[in-house]
C-alpha cells in the first residue's frame, strides 16, 4: 500500500534555509516560536501522524462514509484519532490562546496541515475548516457570538463547515436562495438546502456550527443582497452547555470519486434558528474571510498530494527491477526516462513547498508585523500568491497522481498498491473554493488589476533582485522566463481593459506560466541555499533538481505566454450550436 513519511529534511530546509523561519520570532507574540521549538514541534506532529492518520487512508478510501437515520457514519478509527489529535492540541495549535488555542503562527497549522492532506487528506478537511470556521467568526461576529462559539471552535471540541453552495447556486454564488427570515427575540429563522457540504454531519464532536450564507427577505438581489448566520447543530444555553437539537438535517450524502473519508453532505434546514454574523448584506465579504483561508488550505492539499505521489515513486523505482538500464542495473530508476518522470515530480513538489509557505509566513506578517508597510507588502503577496497555490499546487496533484501510476506500471492501477487513490482523491482540490479555472480569472481579472498593478511587480522586482550573481544555469533561463511573463503580464492587464474574451482566454495557461516562473526562482534560492550546506549528496541532489527544472520545466513559459497573447475573437464568435 501507498506510504507516507513526513518529509522533516525538506520542511526545515525550506523554512530555515530558504525563507528563514526566524523571522516568525521577531513578530509581537510569537518569541516563542523559536526554529528550534517549531523543529521540534514538528517532529512530534509527523510520528502522530505517521503512526496513527496515515494507516486509516485505506481504511477510509474502502469504508466511506454511511448515512442511517440522518446519523453519519465515518471509517473506523477516524474519530478516535481526531479526539486524540484534537485533545493533544493540535487542531488549535494556530488559534489564540485567550480562546484556548496554542497561540503560535498560522505558518504552524500550513506545516502540520501539510503533513495531514499527505497522509489523509479528507482528515484535514475536518480540521482545516474548523479553523477557518473560527476565523470567520472572530473576524466578523459580536462579542455575544465570539464567547458563545470561538472557544470551542478553537480547540477543536466543536467542527465547523462553509455552508454557501445550493443546486442553482454553485460558481454564481448570488443565485443563493437560502431564507433567513427575523424573528422577534432577535435571531432569524433559517429556511433552505445547501449542497456539497464538506462535514455537515458526523460523529467527532459534540457540536458542528454552520456558517451560512442566506438572504433577508428585503434584500437586493444577487450577491448584494446575502447576509450569513451562524446556524449550530444544537443551541447553545447561555451558560455554554447543549441545549435542544436545531432543525438542520443531513438528508443525503454524496458516493464520490474519491475522498471517502470526508463525508460530502446535503443540508436542509428547516426553520433552523440562526444569528446574523455582521451586517445585514455584507455576507459575500463575510464568507470570503472563511473562503481566502480555504483556498489556501486546499493548496496545501495539493502539496500533500504532490508528496505522497512523490515520495512512493521514488521508493518503488529504487526497488522494482526491470530490464537493464544503459548502465547495467536493473532497478527502474535507472531507466532514463523513468528517472525523468521522478526528477519532474521532485522538482514541482519541492518547488510548490517554497511557494505554499511563503504564502504561509506572509499570512503571519501581514496579520502580526509590527510595521504598517511590510503588512501592507506581505497582504499584497497573500492575494497574488492565494490563486497560484490552489490552482497550480491542486492541478499538480493530479498530474503527479497520474505520474506515480506510471511509474508502478499495471500495479498502479490496480487498488492493491494504493496509488491509484492519489488520482482520485486529489481531483476535487481543483474543483472546490472555487474551481481552478476561477482562480485563474480572479488572477487575471482582479490581482493583475489590484492597486494599479502593484502586486505581480513586487514580485518582478524581487526575482530580478536574486538574478543578479545567482548560477548562470538557472539565472539564464530564469531571467528568459521572467521577460516573457512582464510582457505577457502588460499585454493581459491591456487586453482585459479593451478585448476582456482575449484576456480570460488565455488565463489558466496565463496561470500555469506565472507558477512555473515562480518556481523557478524557488529554485534559484533553493539552489543557493543548498550551496553552503555541508551534506555533498544533498547538495548534489538538490543541483539536479534545480538543473532539471531550469532546463526541462522554465523552457515551457515562453510557449505558455505566447499562446496567452493571442487573440480569441474568432473562437468566441463561434456559434455555442456548431461545437
Amino acid at each position: 500500500m501507498a506510504s507516507y513519511k513526513a518529509p522533516l529534511r525538506e520542511i526545515n530546509f525550506v523554512l530555515n534555509n530558504v525563507l528563514h523561519l526566524e523571522r516568525l520570532s521577531k513578530l509581537p507574540g510569537f518569541e516563542d516560536a523559536t526554529p528550534e521549538t517549531l523543529g521540534g514541534l514538528f517532529e512530534e506532529c509527523a510520528k502522530l501522524v505517521e503512526d496513527r492518520l496515515a494507516p486509516l487512508n485505506a481504511i477510509c478510501d474502502q469504508q466511506g462514509c454511511s448515512l442511517k437515520n440522518g446519523e453519519v457514519k465515518i471509517p473506523d478509527g477516524m474519530i478516535e484519532f481526531y479526539k486524540t489529535y484534537q485533545q493533544a492540541g493540535w487542531v488549535g495549535i494556530s488559534n489564540p490562546t485567550e480562546y484556548g488555542g496554542q497561540g503560535l503562527p498560522f505558518t504552524v497549522s500550513k506545516v502540520t496541515g501539510e503533513m495531514n492532506c499527505a497522509a489523509n487528506v479528507g482528515f484535514e478537511l475536518y480540521v482545516g475548516l474548523t479553523q477557518d470556521c473560527f476565523e470567520a467568526i472572530d473576524a466578523c461576529g459580536s462579542e455575544e457570538q465570539k464567547k458563545t462559539y470561538c472557544h470551542k471552535l478553537a480547540t477543536g471540541e466543536w467542527t465547523g463547515t462553509m455552508c454557501m453552495t445550493e443546486p442553482q447556486a454553485g460558481s454564481d454564488v448570488g443565485a443563493v436562495k437560502t431564507k433567513a427570515t427575523p424573528q422577534a427575540d432577535g435571531g432569524y429563522r433559517i429556511d433552505g438546502g445547501k449542497i456539497f457540504i464538506t462535514s455537515g454531519e458526523h460523529g467527532m464532536a459534540d457540536n458542528i456550527i454552520h456558517f451560512v450564507l442566506a438572504r433577508l427577505p428585503d434584500s437586493p438581489p444577487g450577491v448584494k443582497g446575502l447576509s450569513t448566520f451562524v446556524v449550530p447543530k444544537f443551541l447553545v444555553n447561555k451558560d455554554g452547555s447543549l441545549g435542544a437539537r436545531n432543525p438542520v438535517r443531513c438528508v443525503s450524502i454524496e458516493h464520490k470519486m474519491g475522498m471517502h473519508g470526508s463525508v460530502t453532505c446535503t443540508m436542509s434546514f428547516e426553520g433552523a434558528k440562526g444569528w446574523m454574523v455582521g451586517q445585514p448584506n455584507q455576507g459575500i465579504q463575510n464568507m470570503f474571510v472563511m473562503m481566502n483561508l480555504a483556498r489556501i488550505m486546499v493548496g496545501f492539499q495539493g502539496l500533500g498530494q504532490c508528496e505522497l505521489a512523490t515520495q512512493n515513486a521514488i521508493r518503488y523505482a529504487q526497488d522494482r527491477k526491470q530490464g537493464k538500464a544503459s548502465n547495467g542495473k536493473s532497478e527502474i530508476i535507472e531507466h532514463a526516462d523513468v528517472r525523468h518522470t521522478l526528477l519532474h515530480m521532485k522538482a514541482i513538489t519541492e518547488g510548490a513547498r517554497v511557494l505554499a509557505y511563503e504564502t504561509a509566513l506572509h499570512v503571519d506578517f501581514a496579520n502580526h508585523h509590527a510595521d504598517a508597510t511590510t503588512r501592507e507588502e506581505s497582504r499584497d503577496w497573500v492575494e497574488l500568491n492565494t490563486p497560484l497555490l490552489k490552482a497550480f499546487c491542486t492541478d499538480q496533484g493530479v498530474e503527479l497522481g497520474s505520474m506515480v501510476v506510471q511509474v508502478y506500471g499495471g500495479h498502479g492501477y490496480i487498488k492493491e498498491h494504493g496509488v491509484e487513490q492519489i488520482v482520485r482523491d486529489a481531483k476535487i482540490c481543483c474543483l472546490y473554493e472555487g474551481t481552478n479555472g476561477i482562480q485563474a480569472m480572479d488572477l487575471v481579472r482582479r490581482k493583475l488589476m489590484l492597486h494599479n498593478g502593484r502586486l505581480p511587480q513586487r514580485f518582478f522586482a524581487a526575482v530580478h533582485k536574486d538574478l543578479a550573481g545567482a548560477d548562470a544555469f538557472i539565472a539564464k533561463p530564469l531571467a528568459a522566463a521572467l521577460d516573457e511573463l512582464e510582457k505577457t503580464t502588460a499585454w493581459v492587464q491591456n487586453s482585459y481593459k479593451t478585448t476582456p474574451d482575449d484576456a480570460a482566454f488565455g488565463c489558466t495557461d496565463f496561470l500555469r506560466a506565472f507558477s512555473l516562473t515562480y518556481l523557478g526562482w524557488n529554485w534559484l534560492r533553493m539552489n543557493k541555499a543548498a550551496a553552503t550546506l555541508s551534506d555533498a549528496g544533498y547538495r548534489a541532489s538538490k543541483r539536479a533538481t534545480a538543473e532539471f527544472f531550469a532546463t526541462r520545466l522554465l523552457s515551457q513559459v515562453p510557449a505558455l505566454c505566447a499562446n496567452v497573447r493571442q487573440s480569441a475573437g474568432l473562437l468566441m464568435q463561434l456559434d455555442a450550436t456548431h461545437f
